[in-house]
């Protein structure tokens, strides 16, 4: 009673428009495939459909499951750049947020696995995997802009993220049980991927791709790394926080890129083993074997084991940006994953290494 042609019609626009924005907590049913690589005719897992953009968390941020389960990643398949939670057994897929300007890069995973963070507009986030229920932690003030990612630290008591200002930049610490938040220190330069040492109250900052800076967690002892000449690719922590791991990209380009470990306490720099022309790399948890993504005339994702300084092809990556391919491990090194645009929009693949590489605690 009562309806119009004209209420249809706005009715059906607006069903349209919720549907292509997706409510959190819908589930999607799975969109994988799998294919053998024509290089290596290894199997390749495409968990994620190329039709819409799927994104790994960043590098340095925590986005797999500890049972390596199910991951926690950025896709704007329901339109817009929202969290999904991907079930790494079946290819389901469950939309965990559901709010405006979200930066996928800083999706992450707490410590226990069941909360994590992210940054959407302004403000900092923290959610309950299980229930979705969520609350604002965070708002950058009036005159700064959240730029340059943001992770959480392995203790999960703070999130530090980059503020920026102009030319200068920030890093500030908020607090997850009150939302506390305090400056560290400014820098005149733009500042990014800010990472928490483990066991260290300590933080490793870039400086684009020229250079690695550490500070401690009360803004005191701001000192650059001196680490080996040439450009800096993808630094992390080693996973028990006693080295800084990172791809070096030589000035003299005849030069092959080489993977180096840099011990802040002793200031050694030592190579660990050079590259078929790493992008980007990920490390297992005992840094005993990595996975890299090439950017050479046969753009490849290989694995490198430290011990023999051998590496092998697992499979063509083709992505535009190898970079971009972010290689990583699961938890227990029994799997590794990347994403590429090789058939169409960034999409997420996986592969099984379980008979390649010892299996680690998670």
């Amino acid at each position: 009673m009562g309806v119009t042609r004209r209420s249809l019609c706005l009715s059906a626009l607006a069903a349209t428009r919720i549907f292509a924005e997706g409510p959190k907590g819908a589930i999607f049913p799975s969109e994988a495939g799998r294919y053998s690589d024509p290089l290596t005719e290894l199997e390749v897992y495409r968990l994620t459909k190329p039709d819409y953009s799927s994104t790994l968390t960043a590098y340095y941020n925590r986005g797999i499951a500890r049972n390596s389960g199910w991951m926690l990643c950025g896709s704007d398949r329901t339109g817009s750049p929202q969290g999904f939670r991907l079930d790494l057994k079946s290819g389901e897929m469950k939309q965990m947020t559901e709010r405006e300007g979200l930066d996928r890069s800083t999706l992450t995973l707490l410590p226990d696995n069941r909360s994590f963070c992210y940054v959407a507009g302004r403000s900092v986030y923290i959610s309950l995997v299980s229930n979705l229920k969520e609350r604002e932690l965070y708002e950058v003030p009036e005159g700064w802009e959240p730029a340059g990612g943001m992770s959480v630290g392995p203790d999960g008591t703070h999130a530090t993220l980059v503020e920026r200002r102009g030319e200068a930049s920030r890093l500030r610490m908020v607090t997850l049980a009150q939302g506390v938040a305090k400056t560290v220190m400014e820098a005149p330069f733009a500042m990014s991927a800010p990472m928490a040492r483990p066991m260290r109250a300590q933080l490793l900052y870039r400086q684009g791709g020229e250079a690695l800076w550490m500070v401690n967690a009360d803004g005191t002892q701001n000192r650059k790394l001196k680490v080996a000449a040439g450009g800096i690719g993808t630094p992390n922590w080693s996973g028990d926080g006693k080295t800084v791991l990172y791809l070096n990209f030589p000035e003299d380009r005849t030069q092959l890129n080489n993977l180096r470990e840099f011990a802040p306490d002793t200031g050694v720099d030592k190579m660990i083993g050079k590259t078929s022309q790493f992008a980007a790399f990920g490390a297992n948890r005992d840094a005993s074997v990595f996975v890299g993504a090439s950017r050479n005339t046969s753009p490849a994702v290989l694995l490198l084991v430290r011990a023999s300084h051998s590496e092998r092809t697992m499979c063509e990556h083709k992505a535009s940006n190898a970079e971009a391919v972010a290689p990583l491990f699961s938890p227990d090194s029994q799997r590794i994953y990347f994403q590429s645009d090789r058939h169409g929009k960034a999409a997420i693949y996986s592969m099984h290494v379980e008979k390649l590489v010892e299996k680690t605690d998670a």
